[in-house]
């Protein structure tokens, strides 16, 4: 028992030192989201925090294909985006208009954006494109339930379906990857990236996003799966084994990023439909500009990270919420989580007497569906 006792000791030690480094900042790290020279595909890039990754993405290096449905709007985006180049007389951009909510359209601008990229599926591709419609569950329609899982769920499901089906069972099969002996094995092209962006409500839903929320929690166990499921394919492309099939010469990682409060036309629109008693929850949360979480989104990816929050409030949720989901940082989230299981207990009970409370002094809400305001 002793021995095992020196050893905790030590172990605990270890992550102190560990922790206390990486907050100094002498633990760099290299960047593991590299964009220079390459295109990414991103949809709902023509305003708010999609307009300044655009501009973030085109200062470090790459070529752009936005994606949304107004076409004015994207044009702006893109003399936006070019106006940030870093290599002005070689990265290129363009746009296409698409609804992103509807599976032939997200066939559409892929195949589109492949034809525009010289015939290569897009290195990186970001299903960004999203809306809230925050209010009481009881006032929406379920018309705006659905809306809300098309745009916020199913868009970013289809592209991530055909942008993986692309990248490992292109129409033309990749060349087998034989070697003789004396023969250098290939370098591997670098890896590929498919991003989503949800929402930090993914981590935990609060009254008033009853219509939204489950669209971007089902977005986070879309990442959780795929993020695993591709592991199967990152590890067949270095197996000696022949099945018939070449693999893909490059890995796959798969990221997801949730913002939090952004101010923006965006969340002016959601104000119109926002209850009293979500402003009350959401009283005390820091709010970002758009540029602001664009930087964060980017220096996540640069990291390595899995998952990305955007500012530290939707760090201490994701830290707290994490379950099965892979970590960021076995040390920082298995710590967090400790300390966060801790906060949990007074903010839970918090956040639920303040719902409860609202009722008490305000009495029964009045009924009033969607479409009677």
């Amino acid at each position: 028992m002793a021995a095992y006792l020196s050893y905790a000791a030590i172990a605990l030690l270890l992550l102190v030192l560990y922790l206390s480094l990486d907050i100094m900042g002498i633990l760099s790290r290299r960047n593991k989201f590299d964009v220079d020279g390459r295109t990414v595909l991103l949809t709902g890039g023509s305003y708010g925090m999609g307009r300044s990754l655009a501009a973030l993405l085109s200062s470090r290096g790459a070529s752009l294909i936005l994606v949304a449905r107004d076409p004015a709007k994207l044009a702006s985006a893109v003399e936006h985006a070019k106006s940030h180049a870093k290599h002005p007389s070689t990265q290129r951009f363009t746009y296409i208009s698409a609804d992103v909510s509807s599976e032939a359209e997200n066939e559409r601008l892929l195949k589109e954006a492949t034809a525009w990229n010289n015939g290569k599926t897009p290195e990186v591709v970001w299903a960004h494109a999203g809306s809230a419609s925050p209010m009481l569950f009881v006032e929406s329609s379920i018309e705006t339930q659905r809306r809300q899982m098309d745009l916020n769920y199913w868009a970013a499901c289809y592209l991530a379906h055909k942008t993986l089906r692309a990248w490992l069972y292109p129409e033309t099969p990749y060349p087998a990857q034989t070697k003789t002996d004396g023969e250098k094995k290939a370098q591997p092209e670098p890896p590929r990236y498919f991003i989503v962006t949800s929402s930090v409500i993914a981590f935990v839903n609060i009254a008033g996003y009853a219509p939204y929320g489950p669209a971007k929690t089902a977005l986070r166990a879309l990442c959780d799966a795929l993020n695993m499921e591709i592991l199967l394919y990152n590890g067949a492309r270095r197996s000696n084994k022949d099945t018939g099939t070449s693999p893909a010469p490059f890995d796959i990682h798969v990221r997801a990023i949730f913002p939090g409060t952004i101010k923006s036309p965006g969340l002016e629109q959601e104000n119109k439909t926002k209850h009293a008693v979500t402003h009350l929850l959401e009283e005390s949360d820091p709010a970002q500009t758009e540029m602001e979480a664009a930087v964060a989104a980017i220096k996540g990816l640069e990291r390595g990270d899995f998952m990305t929050a955007t500012n530290w409030l939707g760090e201490v949720l994701r830290i707290s919420s994490l379950g099965g989901s892979k970590r960021n940082g076995v040390v920082r989230d298995t710590l967090g989580q400790w300390l966060t299981s801790l906060v949990w207990l007074v903010a839970g009970p918090d956040m639920e007497g303040k719902v409860w409370g609202w009722g008490k002094k305000e009495g029964m809400p009045e009924f009033r569906p969607e479409g009677s305001r």
